[in-house]
């Protein structure tokens, strides 16, 4: 609510709207001894987490049984003729008759690997903020030190979810006068300049309307109106202490849990496009989830077991200066792919099917009778 102003706040007292400040309280830090950095470092400030003990290396892997025991569906002439038609069906500039009347000459099948690692990780933020001050209980340093920002216990979400929450560091408080108003609750409009009135738009101050004897009907002859950007006061509620004079200064936990990922496709020389493949439905082959995962070795395709080791390096060397790895995942999916050469009215042409949901892309389909949708 606003509030009256006093005989020495008036308006011709008041001062326009500060700009707000760069740093917080000097009088501030220098009892916050554990944040000391602050006097010199700016408002915001990124913790390095502690440094956490790897797991033990796992066993050698058997990667024949692995093999062994997956099962990856075969795409036969007449899955390969249902999938086409499917996706027929759902395009609108699709015509069905080259896939009832297509003739299959050839099906070359092969299984994709897909490498997927994904690192849960928790990094943590402290920065400056201020709230208007209600006259509520204050935590401030005479309760105690404040705990550094890895010391603070928090409530971490579901592996592999991300989220972000904001704390209160605790013994960070201080009350002091708001910078916007100097502590007067209001500052003077800038519409008006205090005044409360305004130039009559309609008249433009003349009083009377051009050409015309009778006065302005909008401003009744005086040439000015009430100001409606503060209804007439010459002054405004301040918006940063919401009137209520002080400010409540204290810092803030800003944590911040992210997933990277890092995703690799085996490459055998196919025109399918790789971000298709990077989506689709795979048998799953290996798993391994833990604190902290070690590269693949001796898998039989060589390029899996680079790409996992490059995968894990990326992520340490992007992690490890700023954040906490909570928890690493990955895997290892096989993805059929089946490509489809067929015939019609003299023609060859070809298609992919991918994924174990049997996913169609189409290189050039003959029916098509428009260009407005997107060949996928």
């Amino acid at each position: 609510m606003d509030r009256d102003l006093s005989e020495e706040d008036s308006v011709e007292s008041l001062s326009f709207e500060a700009e707000s400040p760069l740093a917080p309280p000097t009088e501030l830090l220098e009892r916050l001894p554990s944040y000391e950095w602050l006097l010199h470092g700016g408002g915001q400030q990124i913790f390095f987490p502690p440094s956490e003990a790897l797991v033990r290396p796992p066993e050698p892997t058997s990667w024949s049984s692995f093999l062994e025991h997956s099962r990856v569906p075969v795409v036969t002439e007449e899955v390969a003729r249902e999938a086409l038609l499917s996706f027929v069906n759902s395009k609108c500039c699709y015509g069905s008759a080259a896939a009832d009347d297509l003739i299959i000459r050839e099906l070359r099948r092969q299984t994709l690997c897909r490498y997927r690692l994904e690192t849960f990780s928790e990094s943590r933020i402290s920065e400056w903020t201020f709230q208007p001050f209600t006259n509520h209980s204050v935590d401030g340093p005479q309760r105690g030190t404040s705990p550094r920002l890895w010391d603070i216990k928090v409530q971490v979400p579901p592996m592999f979810q991300e989220d972000t929450k904001k704390f209160q560091v605790p013994h960070s408080s201080l009350v002091k006068e708001c910078h916007r108003c100097h502590g007067r609750g209001r500052y003077k409009c800038s519409g008006c300049h205090g005044s409360g009135t305004v130039r009559c738009l309609t008249c433009s101050g003349a009083k009377h309307k051009a050409r015309q004897p009778r006065r302005c009907p909008m401003c009744s002859g005086s040439g000015r109106r009430r100001c409606s950007t503060c209804s007439g006061r010459g002054s405004k509620t301040c918006a940063t202490c919401k009137g209520q004079r002080r400010l409540v200064h204290f810092l803030q936990l800003v944590v911040t849990w992210r997933n990277s990922l890092f995703e690799f496709v085996s490459d055998r020389q196919i025109h399918c496009p790789q971000e298709l493949l990077g989506k689709a439905k795979g048998e799953n082959l290996f798993r391994d989830e833990n604190s902290a995962v070690y590269p693949i070795v001796d898998f039989p395709l060589r390029e899996i077991s680079l790409a996992s080791q490059r995968g894990i390096a990326e992520h340490s060397a992007s992690l490890a200066s700023r954040a906490r790895i909570l928890q690493q995942r990955q895997t290892i999916e096989l993805i059929p792919l089946t490509e489809v050469h067929y015939w019609y009215q003299g023609k060859t042409y070809v298609y992919y099917i991918y994924g174990t949901d049997h996913q169609v892309y189409v290189v050039d389909y003959p029916e098509r009778y428009c260009c407005g949708c997107t060949i996928l």
